[in-house]
């Protein structure tokens, strides 16, 4: 079955519930400008309470070595996830495992970019929005992806429980990664880093069928 990744999880209850719904990955967001921002201290205390198989992600934009260092330190994190123009190199220089997130749009070429980082586990690939590094809400072009890439693909951007299955059908992906899709609302707002579990298990229901 394709693996699940719900990400900016911000609160204890909500990161054991996903686990207890089926997610193989949370996701905690280290990037300060985010509405789902933890500090290294609330993602110590998330991953400690998670129960096993269950991944720990952060997602870095641009950091200093120090803030990825210090995270590490804190929280000892499973994988890590850089969302800005970070060089091969610097994704590699912590001895963790690291996917690379790309924005995609038309040009992008999604092969040269799975070359250059290919000591990644794999790519994320998520909506090109202009000045926002990711969790806009917003899909993409699914036939900009080819066929063929030589890393694993972790698909992103607009997911929901209502377009899931069809976005696994459609690009194979290895993973999909949701965040803003399975968000509490109240009234007409959405709640950033508050996650609905009706809609967590919509979702996974969408990624289950999918796989039939």
């Amino acid at each position: 079955m394709t693996r699940v990744k719900i990400c900016g999880i911000t609160r204890n209850e909500d990161a054991l519930m996903c686990a207890r719904m089926g997610a193989d990955a949370i996701g905690l967001v280290f990037y300060p400008p985010s509405p789902r921002f933890v500090t290294a201290t609330q993602a110590a205390e998330i991953a400690r309470i998670l129960p096993p198989f269950v991944t720990t992600v952060g997602l870095f934009v641009n950091p200093a070595v120090e803030q990825v260092a210090e995270v590490l330190r804190e929280a000892h994190l499973d994988l890590l996830q850089f969302h800005g123009d970070e060089a091969p190199e610097f994704c590699a220089s912590f001895g963790v495992p690291w996917l690379k997130a790309i924005r995609v749009k038309a040009g992008v070429d999604l092969v040269q970019y799975a070359l250059r980082y290919r000591e990644a586990k794999g790519l994320l690939l998520d909506a090109y929005v202009e000045g926002t590094p990711g969790g806009t809400g917003l899909s993409f072009d699914w036939s900009l992806i080819p066929a063929e890439l030589p890393l694993p693909i972790i698909l992103s951007g607009g997911l929901a429980p209502a377009n899931v299955a069809a976005a696994i059908k459609q690009v194979k992906p290895w993973a999909v990664d949701v965040s803003s899709g399975v968000e509490a609302v109240k009234g007409i707002n959405t709640l950033k880093g508050i996650k609905d579990g009706a809609k967590i298990a919509a979702f996974m229901e969408g990624v289950r069928s999918a796989s039939l």
